[in-house]
């Protein structure tokens, strides 16, 4: 099984192209367990709310694998966490660096048009910059592999089916760059 994580900042085309890879060869994927947490209890995060998150979503990237796939596709995952935990507190506990790590990361670009949806925070230029330079620090920082994904949506669309396929998208093959 080959898991493969989208990261970077909010509004890049993360959850949507999840869905159209699921759509396409059928590879199952985890939606962003973050999100459900919010319109659940409301956007005035704190530390514990994190924390929350990010178990909630290893347990569904467990339960999901459980299955064994050849490609399971993770909408996020906690290493996205501690990018948040660096966006809203400047602080990074280390058990959101502990948790099991991808085989792969597609760290996408904030090079779309943002869109605001209730669970966004950060639309601006410089704060999109900020949170897309966080979010590719925590990949450096753990040492991750990890592929950039950038340009339109077609574009974002036939780089990640690259990336998974040379990471051996039929369950062979190594996921390094």
């Amino acid at each position: 099984m080959k898991r493969i994580c989208f990261h970077g900042a909010e509004s890049t085309g993360k959850s949507a192209l999840a869905r159209r890879l699921h759509a396409r060869f059928g590879w199952p994927w985890v939606p962003e367990y973050g999100r459900e947490y919010c319109e659940t209890c409301g956007t005035d995060l704190a530390m514990d709310d994190l924390l929350a998150i990010a178990e909630g979503q290893d347990a569904a990237m467990r339960a999901a694998a459980a299955g064994n796939p050849d490609v399971l596709i993770l909408d996020t995952d906690p290493l996205m966490t501690a990018a948040w935990a660096q966006m809203l507190f400047a602080n990074v506990p280390p058990e959101l660096l502990e948790y099991e790590k991808a085989d792969l990361y597609l760290l996408f670009a904030p090079d779309v048009p943002w869109i605001a949806d209730g669970t966004r925070f950060f639309g601006s230029d410089k704060a999109r910059a900020r949170f897309a330079a966080i979010a590719e620090d925590m990949l450096v920082r753990t040492g991750v592999a990890f592929i950039r994904i950038e340009g339109d949506w077609a574009a974002r669309e036939a780089q990640a089916i690259s990336a998974i396929f040379q990471c051996g998208g039929d369950g062979a093959g190594p996921c390094a760059p």
